[in-house]
């Protein structure tokens, strides 16, 4: 399943690891405890790194590049969220030991840390303070996902485009034009919407102060588009 380019040790990230939230608080004994049974990988492109439905093995902390979640029911698929470094993905099914939900794929090449779910489940129960960070980082979880089913379900299509937009500029701090991070057919079924239904929202939005030329956005009124978008910090701020 997993087509690395190359293995190496995790020291050189130990720092921008050590930094993340989810191990800033554990002791060092802990946190090097996970170290010495991680390993890093460099994939390629597109390559699957875990398959829904399989049993957790790794907790996966990405370090460069960016990987899809995926998931798929009776001959259909969806894109479920985009990662971007450095975060962890999948931390539920590695405390819980259960199947994974979604898959994982690399959107471009990209570098991963692989520390075993054993070893993680081992730790929890030791470092207090490790324990009290998965809460956090789980609770967190459980937020974002309570406000992508409220854009999904209070929301027009076109009003899930407008504000996706709104907060993609607001990621890349791009001014008034960006790129997309993904390609339309990704960005439909992350939005829960066919492809075709994306190109005529894209149309819709001109009207709006919306250009778009290939995977280009330019935002020409952004009052205006945020008057129609109506962002919500209790949607859209996927940070709280």
């Amino acid at each position: 399943m997993r087509t690395a380019l190359r293995s190496e040790r995790p020291d050189s990230h130990f720092e921008d690891i050590r930094g993340l939230h989810l191990f800033s608080e554990m002791s060092e004994e802990s946190f090097l405890t996970l170290m010495r049974g991680s390993y890093v990988q460099n994939f390629p492109p597109q390559v699957e790194l875990v398959t829904e439905g399989e049993q957790s093995d790794f907790l996966h902390v990405l370090v460069d590049g960016s990987v899809e979640m995926l998931s798929s029911w009776n001959g259909r698929e969806t894109v479920m969220a985009t990662v971007r470094p450095i975060s962890t993905f999948i931390l539920a099914a590695t405390i819980r030991d259960a199947p994974y939900l979604m898959s994982a794929q690399t959107l471009e090449k990209s570098r991963i840390v692989l520390i075993p779910s054993e070893d993680v489940r081992d730790v929890f129960e030791e470092d207090v303070n490790f324990a009290r960070s998965i809460i956090a980082e789980l609770a967190q979880c459980y937020r974002s996902v309570v406000k992508n089913i409220k854009d999904l379900k209070l929301r027009t299509s076109l009003e899930r485009l407008a504000n996706y937009l709104l907060r993609e500029q607001h990621r890349q701090k791009a001014g008034d034009s960006f790129d997309l991070p993904i390609d339309k057919r990704r960005l439909a079924s992350r939005l829960g919407m066919t492809p075709e239904n994306l190109s005529r929202a894209f149309k819709n939005l001109q009207g709006y102060g919306v250009e778009v030329r290939g995977g280009r956005i330019t935002i020409t009124d952004p009052a205006e588009l945020e008057r129609f978008a109506k962002p919500d910090p209790l949607i859209d701020d996927k940070s709280a």
